[in-house]
């Protein structure tokens, strides 16, 4: 987590990346869509984005879906009443909640999270959610390297091994719909 905590501060050095660009946030918005029919499907109003980086993605910004319409906020386009950003690498948003949120989104984090620590995480994941859980996860090494030349993404496991932890831990969960999500796949249950 320091090596995180740097690229925050530091920035990332391999791909000269300033450090307002590193990590913030912004791989959400390819999820948008599907987190907004989860959102529909279970009347959430409260979103935690768990691992939400610098919280970017959460700013005013135009979101224009042709056909669809226009928004002025990821915000406005799901229709919630609040989204709370938790980052435990970046320190505005480091403090964990207390509370628990109908829907827990999480993208571009498990992958940087190592193999022993995924099964507490992703239970910890669901342990904040009420109705929902989406994950986003990627399944190859990332372009980034951390100060200390390593890849980003410590555990890249294929879409079988993912599906079968996140199935294993919702088990203790029954009430809370899930999605997870590999680039264009999407697996999801009830």
């Amino acid at each position: 987590m320091e090596l995180y905590r740097r690229l925050h501060v530091e920035g990332e050095k391999f791909l000269q990346l300033e450090p307002e660009a590193t990590y913030p946030g912004i791989s959400l918005m390819p999820h948008l869509g599907r987190i907004k029919r989860l959102i529909d499907e279970t009347d959430a109003k409260t979103i935690l984005d768990y691992g939400s980086g610098k919280g970017m993605q959460y700013e005013p910004q135009r979101i224009a879906l042709p056909g669809r319409g226009e928004w002025n906020s990821v915000l406005d386009y799901w229709d919630v009443d609040e989204v709370r950003c938790y980052d435990p690498c970046y320190e505005p948003y480091s403090r964990l909640p207390e509370e628990r949120f109908d829907g827990v989104v999480c993208t571009d984090v498990l992958e940087h999270c190592p193999e022993e620590d995924l099964r507490w995480i992703v239970s910890e994941i669901f342990s904040f959610a009420t109705r929902f859980v989406y994950a986003a996860v990627a399944c190859y090494p990332a372009k980034s390297r951390l100060p200390n030349g390593e890849n980003a993404h410590c555990t890249v496991r294929p879409q079988q091994w993912w599906q079968i932890l996140f199935e294993e831990v919702a088990a203790a969960y029954p009430g809370v719909k899930w999605t997870i999500s590999f680039g264009e796949l999407a697996s999801a249950t009830d």
